[in-house]
């Protein structure tokens, strides 16, 4: 499922990123990528907060419907 859609406060694995290369190196360097774990914090229109690591991050809609979790 999108991230946008998964549910709150529970640790997710990403599965896959539907992004072009230079987007997927620029997420790698924020920490997000293929078999890592992300929490999200909250979700609003397709806005989401997440946090990776100890850090958080907020992905706009367009980036947050290319980022593919499961539970």
């Amino acid at each position: 499922m999108p991230i946008v859609l998964a549910p709150r406060n529970r640790e997710l694995k990403i599965v896959r990123i539907a992004a072009d290369d230079k987007t997927k190196k620029h997420l790698e360097s924020l920490g997000i990528a293929t078999n890592g774990t992300v929490t999200v914090l909250s979700s609003d229109s397709g806005s989401v907060v997440c946090k990776i690591m100890e850090g958080r991050i907020a992905l706009d809609r367009d980036l947050s419907a290319k980022i593919f979790v499961r539970c």
